[in-house]
């Protein structure tokens, strides 16, 4: 095996070269870190606190529902619950909510702060219904 030898000259010209591309690459990213990346339906990520929201629709609906738990109109607030949805006895696919929470009436609540319903959703929403009875609100 052989080994490489250079002398401490070219060591540090090496270490200089590698340096700059780390520094120009660095700043590279910080340069893009700037730039917004539109999203199919033009949601934007929001973040309420410390939970990141897939739009700004779906964050101030968590804030509305903390509250009314929080004042005791709604409990058991739950985010992002998934259902299997079956057809004869075969898992077809997976629904997940945006919201799960039980009202002053016990009964359970599955929310979906909806901007847009897309085909895909509308789907899952017939069999939801179908399959397990549950009928989505959407806000």
């Amino acid at each position: 095996m052989k080994s490489l030898r250079m002398t401490e000259d070219q060591l540090e010209a090496i270490k200089g070269r590698i340096g700059k591309v780390r520094t120009h690459r660095i700043a590279e990213l910080e340069e893009m870190s700037h730039l917004e990346v539109k999203t199919k339906y033009g949601n934007v990520k929001t973040e309420v606190d410390g939970i990141w929201f897939a739009s700004k629709k779906e964050a101030e609906r968590y804030r509305q529902l903390r509250l009314m738990e929080l004042a005791n109109e709604i409990a058991d607030l739950k985010r992002q619950v998934s259902f299997k949805l079956h057809v004869n006895g075969m898992e077809v696919c997976r629904y997940i909510c945006d919201f799960q929470y039980r009202d002053k009436s016990g009964a359970r609540v599955v929310e979906d702060a909806k901007g847009f319903r897309n085909a895909v959703y509308r789907l899952k929403r017939r069999l939801m219904k179908a399959c397990l009875g549950i009928e989505i609100l959407e806000t």
